[in-house]
């Protein structure tokens, strides 16, 4: 009975972990709950997650992460870009690569979220565009955490499951001969093919766009003067300079949703459009009319002259994720004014102030230019611009690296365990004033910390229920027909597929149980196994959201949901193809 509880809870959250409607970190919470509250983990248990070591140690990364971005470190790698030239292929491959040798270091999601703006600015003065890079560098984020313990949270979580065999966790460097093979491997692939799969999307370009955003859904106003009044849209859409869609229109409070051709334009109409940066520019400038709100916030600043427009990306962690503008006051709240809202999908059927936020949604945005680094902050968007990037002071730089190296050299040597040395490591950051008091909590992803807290008590009732157990007999049914490195390749692929749907630490968690169970029966070291697992789950390709360096991108890319299969698929083949072999030769049977 225990086990078919299991199984409906896990089954329920998985199909909730899909539908993305509830955010991930709740989901493993009402998991924990209420296998607490069904008897199937004791209550006195329910929440020892959260002091679990891969769970500081995932903090603690995220913290020292933060803390080498605020000092200027990965900036001062950047001016290397300078010397590669205009080549395609090579500025592909330099980028990919230091995004990947920074992730198997720091936060890959962090390591990425740096080098957004900078391809983008690339892309922009070499005249191609940025859908070309971006997906490469998100790939090669996830290539360069496989690397080491702490490129990503999946391969401290796997650490930490070796010890239930009763031998050490995993050291910092037993990734690398597997990781570094397969982050090469990876890296060849999309320099010189996975960037040629990718579509080649431009829209028309002004000398003062950063980036290239395929549409924006925005609001304008037909103002008195307009020329619009008595047009209707087709007359308008069949203007053959701007290229323009009306999605609705909102007269007198009401919402004319898709109206027709002949519909008339009148006064006071606000027209919910979808349109390039050029052409909505183009537009507004054409016809008299005003974006929604725009000259409000400009007459409410007392120095005209410092009202900007700038544009961010909306990360997993914000707080603007699964709220709209209207209940955020966002206006009020952050002292910011919403101009307009791209989306890789761009599914947007509400007034954009009524529009539920998703991670990865680019934002147009009014505000304050002193308030810009602050504002974005608190928000946690990536911001989009050039001044956005801090160079850094040499002298934080260099502490910053001392520190990070002196944390890696006592967890290798065996001096601390990885989170003591790390822990320590983020706190130094914070007494040195390289990383401000004020972002010591902030750096921290709560939401995949709640994930990782909640789910190791639910991975736990997975295995001791004995649904693991049930699955592992299952997977053993073929065992005897094939050769024993035919579960190694079952294992990997079924952890990839998961980790395209779900959070990879989430399908760690569920996963290592059943590796472990395998190797027992078929009487094989686990090692392995879990290797296998590691490499499955930070090869999310296929999808954007199975990982957070895919959805980072998919917005400024323009990409569409299918456009991560073209490199994403021929990329998880290669890392089958190679893992294995590679397993096998490092860690054998």
């Amino acid at each position: 009975m225990n086990e078919i509880i299991v199984f409906a809870v896990l089954g329920l959250s998985l199909i909730f972990f899909v539908w993305g409607k509830i955010r991930y970190d709740l989901v493993a919470l009402f998991a924990l709950l209420i296998l607490a509250i069904l008897g199937l983990i004791p209550y006195e248990k329910v929440f020892l997650g959260f002091g679990h070591p891969a769970v500081i140690t995932v903090a603690a990364v995220l913290i020292v992460s933060k803390s080498l971005e605020s000092s200027g470190l990965v900036n001062l790698i950047v001016r290397i870009m300078d010397r590669v030239g205009s080549n395609l292929t090579l500025q592909v491959a330099s980028m990919s690569g230091i995004v990947a040798l920074l992730s198997g270091f720091m936060n890959n999601v962090g390591a990425l979220a740096i080098f957004i703006p900078v391809a983008i600015q690339i892309a922009r003065k070499n005249d191609y565009p940025p859908s070309l890079v971006l997906m490469p560098i998100a790939f090669s984020s996830l290539l360069g955490g496989m690397t080491t313990l702490i490129g990503t949270p999946p391969n401290i979580i796997i650490a930490a499951f070796r010890t239930t065999n009763e031998v050490p966790a995993f050291d910092m460097f037993d990734f690398a001969p597997v990781g570094a093979g397969l982050a090469i491997a990876g890296l060849i692939f999309i320099s010189l093919v996975g960037w040629r799969l990718l579509p080649t999307r431009r829209a028309k370009q002004s000398g003062e766009d950063l980036f290239q955003i395929k549409n924006y859904i925005t609001e304008v106003r037909v103002t008195a003067d307009s020329d619009l009044i008595s047009k209707n849209i087709q007359q308008l859409t069949n203007n053959k300079d701007i290229d323009v869609k009306v999605l609705g229109i909102l007269r007198n409070k009401e919402r004319i949703h898709a109206p027709g051709p002949y519909h008339m334009f009148k006064e006071d109409d606000i027209l919910i459009l979808e349109s390039g940066t050029e052409d909505l520019k183009e537009l507004v400038s054409n016809f008299e009319l005003e974006m929604v709100g725009h000259e409000d916030f400009i007459e409410s600043a007392k120095d005209k002259s410092k009202i900007i427009i700038t544009e961010g990306i909306i990360q997993a962690n914000s707080p603007l994720v699964g709220q709209t503008a209207a209940n955020l006051h966002m206006r009020s709240r952050f002292d910011v004014n919403l101009l307009a809202l791209s989306r890789g999908d761009r599914t947007i059927i509400k007034r954009i102030d009524h529009e539920v936020f998703r991670s990865g949604d680019v934002l147009m945005l009014q505000m304050r230019d002193e308030q810009l680094s602050e504002t974005l902050d608190e928000m946690k968007c990536l911001p989009l611009a050039s001044r956005s990037l801090d160079i850094g002071k040499p002298k934080q730089t260099l502490l910053a690296i001392g520190i990070f190296v002196t944390a890696i050299i006592s967890a290798v040597a065996g001096w601390l365990p990885v989170e003591i040395a790390f822990t320590l490591a983020a706190m130094a950051m914070v007494l040195f004033r390289i990383l401000p008091l004020k972002d010591f909590y902030t750096s921290i992803d709560w939401p995949v910390i709640v994930l990782l807290a909640a789910m190791i008590p639910v991975g736990e009732a997975f295995e001791t229920s004995g649904a693991a157990a049930t699955v592992t007999k299952l997977m053993l049914v073929y065992s005897d027909i094939f050769p024993a490195w035919s579960m190694l390749l079952v294992i990997m692929l079924t952890t990839m597929l998961l980790s395209a749907l779900i959070n990879n630490a989430a399908t760690v968690v569920l996963m290592a149980p059943i590796g472990l169970q395998i190797a027992y029966s078929m009487e094989l070291s686990a090692d392995p196994f879990l290797m296998s697992i590691a490499v499955g789950a930070s090869s999310s390709f296929l999808t954007p959201i199975g990982h957070q360096s895919n959805t980072l991108v998919m917005g400024p890319g323009g990409y569409r949901f299918s456009d991560y299969m073209k490199p994403g698929l021929p990329l998880t083949l290669l890392v089958l193809a190679l893992g294995v072999p590679l397993i096998l030769w490092i860690w054998p049977l």
